[in-house]
C-alpha cells in the first residue's frame, strides 16, 4: 500500500501543480470590471454574420492565447462574429430577451469560441460550481458540432459561468443524448456587472472528422441556455417544428483548411488500491472476512486518423467510482436496469447503438482487458470491441418475467456494428455481438434500416438472430427445491432447460410522424421463444408487441403557459400461440408553464395476466388468470428559482399482487428535491414510497431514500456524501408463505475526487453497508471498504 500510495502522491501532486497554472490564469469568480472593446461591439475588422444565416466561416488565426475569460488577445476582434438572436424553445423563434455575442476562430489545431452574454438582472443568473456534466440546470453557453456533416451526431460543448463543463453527444439515429462521453478541452468563465463572458478552447483531436485539404463544411449551433421564470433556449439558427430532425436544421460553419489532430495519443497508467472487509450478520459467530486489492494498469487512446480512434486498456479497474441510485424491486417480476458509468464502456457508446439494445456492457463485470476501435470514413461508421471477463453473467427472459444468472466461467465478450450512409436520409446497416466460455455461448447477428421519408416521417427496422448454447445444469439454479416436481420450476428454470444449441430471431418495426401541432408512431416488435441476446438488456422472449399512439399539442409565446400536449398510446402483447399477455391504454394531458413547471395528468386502463397457474408449463392461455388494472397519476416538476427544484410522480389504482396472485390496491410515489446551498454545495434527496394491499389487508409497504450531499471546492475538487437506506415492513398474516415482517438496509459512501481532466483523476473513497439482523433487534453493520484511485494522462 505503501508503494501505491507513494505513486498516486507524486501523480495528484503533478496533477495539482497543472491545475493551478491554469487557474491562475483564470478568473472563475464575480467581479467588476470594463469589458475590452473585443467583447462589448463588434471589432471593426470582424466578420459580422446574420444570425440568420447558415453559413458562417471560421478564420484561421496563428499564435497561441490564454484560456482566462477575458477575450483581451487582438485574435478575438479578427474572429468571426454572430449573436443569438433566436428563441427555440419553450418559444417558437422569437427574438431574443437579451443579447449574446459569439466569437469564434481556429488556429489548425484548436477551435476557439468566446461569449458574451448580457443579463439586465446578473443577480438571477444560475451559476453554481459542481461535478462535470452537472451543470444542465444552469445558466449554459455552448457550442454543437456534426463534424461530418451527414445529419448523424454531433458533439456538444458547454460551459456555465465559472467555467465548469458539460459535453455530450446527440445521436439522431436513436434520438438521444448523452453526457457519459468526456472530451479533454479549456474553458474559463467569470461574472461581469451586466452578464457573465465564457471563453473555450476545443481541441480538434476531441473529435473525429475527415482531414483534408480542402475548406471543411460542418454542421454547427450556437446555443445559450437562459433558465428563469421559462427555461429558454437561445440559438444562432431558427428551427422548424414541422420538421422533426433537429440535426438537420444547424446551421453551416466553412473552414478549418489546415484542421489536424497530430499524433492524439494518450497514455493513461492507472492504480487502485482496495480493502474492505465483510460478514454474515444473520450467522451466529458474525466474524469479519477482510480481503485486500491492488492493481496497476494501463489505458491507451490513440486517434490512428481523424476518422478513427483505437483504445486499449490493460488490467483495466472497471469498478463505479460512485454508487447507483438504488431502485425498489419489490413485486417486479422483470430486471432492473443500471446506466452504463465506466469511461471504457461509455467512449464512442453510440457506434453501437441500435433499435434494439443488444449491446448493455453492464453485463461484462470484471474484465482482464479490453479494445475498442471506432471510426467514420466517408459513408462508412463502424465500432469494434472486445473484452474478456471473469464471470459471465446474463439476462434469462421470459414473457411474464425476467431474471439474472451469473455463471462462475471466464468469458470472452465483443460486438460489432456497421452503418452505411446511402444518402442524408437512408441508413442500412449490421450488428453482431458474442459472449462465449467453456459451457455456454451466445452469438447475435442482425441487420437495420432507417429512412427518413419526409421531414415529418421515419421507419425503422432491424431484424436479428441469435444462436445460444447453455450449461446443461443452468435451469437447477432457477428450481425451487429438487428440481423433480412440477411445481419447483420457475419460468427462467424452463426457458434455460435446452440440452442442444437452440436458434431464435426478433424483428420490429417503428414508425414515427412528428411535426408541430401532432405526433403519430407505430411500432410492432416480436421476440421469438428462444431469441437471446445476452449481451443485450433484451428481458422479452415469446412476446409480440404492437403499439399506437399519438398526440396533438397546443403552443403559446406568452402568458403563464407555454405548451399543452394530450397524447395517448394503445398496446396489445401476446406469445407466439396468440394468448394475450397484455392489452393497454394510457392516456396523458400536460401543462407546461411558468416557473419552469411542467403538470402531467394520466390515467392507465390494462388487462394482463398474472403468473401461471401450473409452473411446470409455459402456455399462457388456459394457464393464468386475467387482472383488470385500472390506475391514475399525476406528475409535477418546478424549479421555481435557482435554489430548488422539486419533482413529484404518484400514482393509485391496481396492482397484481405476484406473489399470490391477485389484485391488490397500490400507491406508488417517487419524489426529488434539489437545493443548492451557496455557490458550491447541494443537497439532493430522492425517496420513493411503494405500498400494496390485497383482500383488503396491508402486504407490505417499502421505502427508500437516497440523500446525496456534496461541496464543490472548484471546478476540479469534490467532496460528496452518500447515504441510502430502505426499509420495507411486510404483514405476515397476509403471505401464503414465511417473510421477515420487517428489513431494512442502511449504506452510505464519502467519496473526495480531483479531476484535472477526464483522464486525469484522483478519488479516494470509504463505504459501509449495514443490514438490520434477525431476529428483529437492531441494524448491524455488513460490510465496509476503502479505495484509492488515481490515473494521468500523458497526452501526444
Amino acid at each position: 500500500m505503501k508503494c501505491l500510495i507513494a505513486w498516486c502522491l507524486p501523480v495528484l501532486w503533478i496533477a495539482m501543480a497543472s491545475a493551478s497554472d491554469i487557474q491562475n490564469n483564470s478568473l472563475l469568480h464575480k467581479e467588476v470590471l470594463t469589458v475590452p472593446p473585443a467583447v462589448n461591439q463588434v471589432p471593426p475588422s470582424s466578420r459580422i454574420i446574420d444570425s440568420g444565416g447558415k453559413d458562417v466561416f471560421i478564420p484561421t488565426l496563428p499564435n497561441s492565447i490564454a484560456i482566462d475569460g477575458e477575450l483581451n488577445e487582438p485574435q478575438w476582434q479578427r474572429s468571426t462574429h454572430l449573436t443569438l438572436d433566436y428563441v427555440t424553445q419553450p418559444y417558437d423563434n422569437v427574438v431574443s430577451p437579451v443579447n449574446t455575442d459569439v466569437y469564434v476562430f481556429e488556429d489548425g489545431q484548436t477551435l476557439f469560441i468566446g461569449f458574451v452574454a448580457q443579463d439586465p438582472n446578473p443577480s438571477a443568473i444560475r451559476a453554481f460550481y459542481r461535478d462535470r456534466d452537472d451543470i444542465w440546470s444552469n445558466d449554459l453557453v455552448g457550442i454543437k458540432l456534426d463534424t461530418f456533416n451527414n445529419q448523424r451526431l454531433a458533439y456538444q460543448f458547454f460551459v456555465n459561468p465559472y467555467g465548469v463543463q458539460a459535453d455530450a453527444v446527440e445521436n439522431e439515429m436513436t434520438g438521444e443524448e448523452s453526457d457519459s462521453w468526456n472530451a479533454i478541452w479549456q474553458s474559463a468563465g467569470r461574472l461581469t456587472e451586466s452578464g457573465y463572458v465564457v471563453e473555450m478552447a476545443i481541441p480538434m483531436r476531441a473529435m473525429n472528422f475527415n482531414e483534408s485539404g480542402q475548406d471543411k463544411i460542418w454542421g454547427a449551433e450556437f446555443v445559450r441556455f437562459y433558465p428563469r421564470q421559462n427555461s429558454f433556449r437561445l440559438s444562432n439558427v431558427p428551427f422548424d417544428r414541422n420538421n422533426a430532425c433537429t440535426l438537420c436544421q444547424m446551421g453551416k460553419v466553412r473552414g478549418f483548411r489546415q484542421a489536424t489532430q497530430g499524433k492524439n495519443l494518450a497514455i493513461v497508467p492507472t492504480a487502485v488500491f482496495g480493502k474492505g472487509r465483510s460478514r454474515d450478520v444473520f450467522a451466529t459467530t458474525r466474524e469479519w472476512d477482510s480481503v485486500s486489492a491492488s492493481e496497476l494498469g494501463l489505458d491507451v487512446t490513440w486517434g490512428i486518423s481523424p476518422q478513427m480512434s483505437l483504445q486499449a486498456t490493460l488490467n483495466p479497474d472497471f469498478s463505479q467510482v460512485e454508487a447507483d441510485v438504488a431502485q425498489v424491486s419489490v413485486n417486479n417480476t422483470f430486471s432492473l436496469y443500471f446506466d452504463e458509468k465506466r469511461p471504457f464502456f461509455v467512449e464512442n457508446a453510440d457506434y453501437f447503438s441500435t433499435n434494439q439494445t443488444l449491446v448493455y456492457t453492464r453485463n461484462i463485470s470484471a474484465p482482464d482487458f479490453g479494445s475498442k476501435l471506432t471510426g467514420q470514413i466517408n459513408n462508412h461508421t463502424f465500432g469494434v470491441f472486445v473484452a474478456n471477463d471473469e464471470q459471465t453473467t446474463f439476462i434469462v427472459p421470459g414473457n411474464i418475467g425476467s431474471d439474472v444468472v451469473t455463471l462462475d466461467e471466464q468469458s470472452r465478450n465483443g460486438a460489432i456494428r456497421y452503418r452505411y450512409d446511402v444518402s442524408n436520409d437512408l441508413s442500412v446497416g449490421y450488428v453482431g455481438t458474442f459472449r462465449d466460455s467453456v459451457h455456454y455461448n451466445n452469438y447475435v447477428s442482425g441487420m437495420d434500416l432507417k429512412y427518413r421519408l419526409t421531414e415529418q416521417d421515419t421507419l425503422e427496422l432491424q431484424w436479428v438472430a441469435s444462436d445460444t448454447t447453455y450449461p446443461s445444469d443452468l435451469y437447477r439454479g432457477f428450481c425451487d427445491a429438487t428440481c423433480t416436481n412440477p411445481g419447483d420450476y420457475s419460468e427462467a428454470a424452463l426457458r434455460t432447460r435446452q440440452t442442444d444449441s437452440f436458434f431464435g430471431t426478433a424483428w420490429r418495426m417503428n414508425y414515427e410522424h412528428e411535426e408541430r401541432n401532432w405526433f403519430l408512431n407505430a411500432e410492432h416488435y416480436a421476440n421469438e421463444k428462444d431469441f437471446r441476446a445476452d449481451l443485450g438488456f433484451e428481458t422479452k422472449a415469446d412476446y409480440y408487441q404492437s403499439v399506437l399512439g399519438g398526440g396533438y399539442l397546443w403552443w403559446r409565446d406568452s402568458g403563464w403557459w407555454n405548451r399543452i400536449r394530450v397524447n395517448g398510446e394503445w398496446s396489445i402483447s401476446h406469445n407466439s400461440a396468440g394468448a394475450l399477455i397484455k392489452r393497454e391504454f394510457e392516456g396523458y394531458a400536460s401543462v407546461r408553464g411558468t416557473l419552469q413547471s411542467l403538470v402531467e395528468l394520466g390515467v392507465v386502463r390494462r388487462e394482463r395476466v398474472g403468473l401461471r397457474l401450473d409452473s411446470s408449463s409455459l402456455n399462457i392461455g388456459g394457464n393464468t388468470t386475467r387482472f383488470e388494472e385500472k390506475q391514475i397519476n399525476l406528475y409535477l416538476e418546478t424549479s421555481p428559482n435557482s435554489r430548488f427544484f422539486l419533482s413529484n410522480y404518484v400514482s393509485v389504482g391496481d396492482q397484481i399482487d405476484f406473489a399470490h396472485n391477485r389484485l391488490g390496491d397500490e400507491v406508488y410515489t417517487e419524489s426529488q428535491i434539489d437545493m443548492n446551498i451557496g455557490e458550491h454545495a447541494q443537497l439532493r434527496v430522492m425517496h420513493t414510497f411503494n405500498a400494496l394491499e390485497a383482500e383488503g389487508e396491508p402486504l407490505f409497504t417499502a421505502r427508500l431514500t437516497d440523500m446525496r450531499l456534496s461541496y464543490q471546492f472548484d471546478t476540479r475538487q469534490l467532496l460528496r456524501l452518500i447515504v441510502s437506506y430502505s426499509n420495507t415492513t411486510r404483514n405476515p398474516d397476509n403471505y401464503q408463505f414465511k417473510v421477515d415482517p420487517k428489513t431494512r438496509e442502511l449504506s452510505g459512501q464519502l467519496l473526495y475526487s480531483y479531476k484535472l481532466n477526464p483522464l486525469t483523476r484522483f478519488f479516494v473513497g470509504v463505504g459501509a453497508t449495514a443490514l438490520e439482523s434477525n431476529p428483529l433487534a437492531s441494524i448491524k453493520t455488513q460490510e465496509t471498504s476503502i479505495f484509492i484511485k488515481c490515473s494521468y494522462a500523458w497526452l501526444q
